[in-house]
């Protein structure tokens, strides 16, 4: 990791505040974000009220938010490269703090000794002097532990190892790791103290072996949670990726009229969103020089009655929506054009006509009702929050961690903000065919296969219980639903092609995949986006607004590719009421088919199967196409 620096969407995500990584000399713990550099022009502000106002509604009740008014949302501070400026910093601490050290010259290759970081050579303490006066280069040790509320602390390797051997537990004589193979096997690994006290790393596992968490907040000042711990601490590796679930909440911008005056309100919202009426917009224009500018030109009557009216859009449209119903509610209105065709727009897409993208009236695109080319999008993700153990709700945009046996961390202990950043892109949109859908749910193939998998879902929970989680139904309740299989199913199939096609990377394109509620038994609206969004201007290139005027072919491949997998009979054949853990929560799906990159699926790569697009090698009858 060159300087040590990481990239601005790593920060709202993996690499957010009590998430470790690895330096080239030793590990440490991201600090919250009161140690982020927050100086005047080390951060910006990105506007976007919905997304904020969205945080303040679901999260007003939650210990992760101090402000009662709507939070910032700010970027992680920018290295604007000025030789005149000192670079904004993020501060982390070194954690763990117990260390190996390497095996010297003569050493026995099978053994290393246990280290504090206060015993580690100074200044620089990436080394320790031995009893024998040799200096030994010294690693991170692999585990730590923490608990389901997301806190974190060291292993006590000192009152572990000695926890069976009565008297002994003020030991001070040294620790030592021992391997017994080369797999790295806690059953072959041992850590043992000169006294004679010892046990194995297979031995941690146990319930209650590491005692009581401590409720320790290691990023935030070193602190503790005020509510305390109930919970049994538990090992953890610290480099898995159960370590740290980021808890990030996406959307897409949306222009809220198409006049430039309220492009321009929008730009300084944060500076405005608190007048009622116009003489507080002429005292914006007075103490803020930014809006002064902004502004200029337009009365300050007009200004207060755009402000009004956004606000009243807002609160009638978007408090009582989804986020993605008014994000679909836009993208499938039928307009000619969506937003406004400029460079620096939030939003500018158009609605193909059915001529462009199915001249020879395809029977495989029967069941897809329109097609848009969406030009450039803005798309604004903000961490939250974290958890550990089990990764946050899929898809669902609650924010109250539904159905979790886990709870969601705060970022810092009083938080005003939270970090987020924006991305530019494009993409295309299509949305399915109510009639074709309700045909495709009434066949009686199609029903068996949607009963299958839910009995595969009903083994998850199940499974999930049995170990001891309150998990709710509601955590995949709305991902069983046959509309979002499909959908979801389709997404990964087009994800994969248009990446052969348009030559973007898989791993940049994402899905964003839209089910309207629908009233009683009534088919919902299905919408799909494939997008790619990247920091700068980069992610809007074209690629992908070009991939619409060749669609049909597109689409045929991408169905073509999902009839035989090259890990069938066995994938095809795949039965979610027998398998385990996460593998019943899906049907005909495995890497070598519908399963894609990570950061592309919204849902983890669960929740697929390529058998309710086409006929596969095993189930028959039931695909949409």
């Amino acid at each position: 990791m060159a300087e040590n620096q990481i990239r601005l969407s790593q920060l709202i995500g993996y690499y957010g505040p009590g998430a470790m990584l690895d330096l080239p000399d030793r590990s440490v713990l991201v600090m919250g974000l009161d140690h982020w550099d927050q100086r005047s022009g080390a951060f910006r502000l990105i506007e976007e009220p919905r997304l904020s106002r969205l945080l303040r509604l679901r999260l007003q009740d939650d210990n992760r938010l101090a402000t009662s008014g709507e939070p910032q949302l700010r970027t992680p501070p920018l290295d604007v490269r000025d030789p005149r400026r000192v670079s904004p910093k993020i501060r982390a601490a070194i954690f763990p703090r117990w260390f190996l050290c390497d095996a010297a010259p003569g050493d026995p290759s099978d053994r290393r000794r246990l280290v504090r970081f206060q015993q580690l050579e100074a200044p620089k303490r990436v080394d320790y002097r031995g009893d024998d006066g040799k200096r030994r280069r010294v690693s991170p040790i692999r585990f730590v532990c923490g608990c389901e509320d997301g806190h974190l602390q060291d292993v006590d390797w000192r009152r572990v190892v000695h926890q069976n051997t009565p008297g002994r537990e003020g030991c001070q004589e040294p620790l030592w790791l021992e391997d017994g193979g080369t797999t790295g096997d806690p059953r072959q690994t041992r850590v043992y103290c000169e006294c004679g006290a010892s046990l194995s790393l297979n031995d941690l596992f146990q319930p209650g072996r590491l005692g009581q968490c401590r409720a320790e907040w290691p990023w935030i000042d070193n602190g503790r949670d005020p509510n305390g711990c109930g919970h049994m601490l538990r090992l953890l590796t610290r480099s898995a990726t159960n370590t740290y679930f980021p808890q990030v909440t996406r959307v897409i911008s949306l222009p809220a009229s198409v006049d430039q005056l309220a492009e321009l309100v929008r730009s300084v919202w944060s500076a405005l969103q608190t007048c009622s009426s116009a003489e507080d917009v002429k005292l914006a224009r007075r103490f803020n020089p930014q809006v002064a500018a902004t502004l200029e030109g337009y009365l300050d009557d007009e200004v207060w009655s755009r402000i009004a009216v956004m606000r009243r859009s807002d609160d009638q449209e978007d408090q009582a929506e989804n986020p993605r119903l008014a994000e679909f509610a836009m993208l499938a209105s039928g307009q000619p054009v969506i937003g406004t065709p400029t460079p620096d727009a939030l939003l500018h897409a158009e609605t193909l006509p059915r001529a462009i993208w199915d001249p020879s009236k395809s029977l495989l695109l029967g069941g897809i009702s329109s097609l848009v080319a969406v030009h450039r999008l803005r798309e604004v993700a903000c961490l939250y929050g974290f958890t550990r153990f089990e990764p946050a709700p899929v898809v669902t945009e609650e924010f109250e961690d539904v159905g979790l046996a886990v709870r969601g961390a705060p970022l810092a202990r009083n938080p005003t903000w939270l970090p987020a950043v924006e991305q530019f892109g494009e993409g295309l949109f299509l949305t399915l065919d109510r009639n074709a859908l309700q045909g495709w749910r009434d066949r009686p193939q199609v029903k068996e296969r949607i009963a299958a998998l839910g009995i595969g879902a009903d083994r998850w929970l199940q499974q999930r219980r049995q170990r001891g989680e309150n998990i709710s139904d509601r955590a995949i309740r709305d991902q069983l639903r046959p509309e979002y299989l499909l959908a979801h199913s389709l997404a990964h199939a087009l994800i994969t092609e248009v990446a052969i096609d348009c030559g973007y990377p898989a791993s940049s394109i994402r899905e964003r995949i839209y089910i309207s509620a629908g009233s009683g038994t009534a088919i919902p609206a299905v919408g799909i986006l494939i997008y790619t969004a990247s920091a700068g201007n980069q992610g809007t290139l074209g690629g992908l607004v070009e991939v619409s005027r060749r669609f049909a072919q597109v689409l045929e491949n991408a169905l073509e590719r999902q009839r035989l997998c090259s890990g069938d009979p066995v994938c095809a054949d795949h039965d979610p009421a027998t398998a385990a853990d996460d593998r019943t929560l899906h049907g005909a799906a495995c890497h070598g088919c519908l399963v894609i990159a990570e950061t592309s699926c919204e849902a983890r790569n669960l929740f697929l199967d390529r058998a309710l697009l086409v006929d596969t090698v095993g189930p028959s009858g039931v695909g949409f196409f």
